[in-house]
């Protein structure tokens, strides 16, 4: 999946810019929380951890602007709907709501928390016309904190998402 992932970035940048002269356009939505630990399944959402999903939205947002390689589209006209929706298990509606917005590409993501301990991100790039899924990436993560949070998004977006070698064979 790594290798794959590597090529359908590539080839969909380098199709775009050869067809448009611009990277493709991309819409990022904000993560979304599974829950399965007894905390929260006691408690419910908390508002911390609501909090820290829509920053790691927007960091993976200007990450990957800040790149060049994608032309980050706005999703403040369907955020609504894409909220009260479950992106991950809605039938496509990420991919509709991403073409309304005239996106080549969707992200979503999902954080899965297992404890305070243990959570794990999850990336999921969809191809908006054909709706076919290009490329999965996940991070571990060790603790709830704002700074894990922050290093394993980064870490997904640095070593995962734009490594221009993702899983090619390592020289020895």
């Amino acid at each position: 999946m790594r290798s794959a992932f590597a090529f359908a970035v590539s080839l969909l940048v380098v199709s775009a810019t050869a067809a448009r002269a611009e990277p493709p356009k991309l819409a990022v939505f904000d993560l979304e929380m599974i829950d399965t630990s007894l905390q929260g399944e006691v408690s419910g959402p908390r508002s911390d951890e609501q909090a820290r999903l829509l920053r790691a939205g927007d960091q993976v947002r200007k990450e990957l602007a800040d790149s060049g390689k994608f032309r980050v589209l706005d999703i403040a006209p369907v955020n609504a709907a894409a909220h009260g929706s479950n992106l991950q298990a809605c039938g496509g509606c990420d991919v509709k709501l991403a073409g309304e917005l005239g996106a080549d590409l969707v992200m979503t993501g999902v954080v899965q928390k297992v404890s305070n301990l243990i959570l794990n991100i999850n990336l999921y790039l969809r191809d908006v016309h054909s709706g076919q899924l290009l490329a999965a990436a996940s991070a571990d993560m060790r603790g709830n904190t704002d700074e894990s949070w922050s290093r394993a998004t980064d870490y997904l977006v640095r070593n995962r998402l734009l490594a221009p070698n993702y899983g090619a064979p390592q020289a020895r």
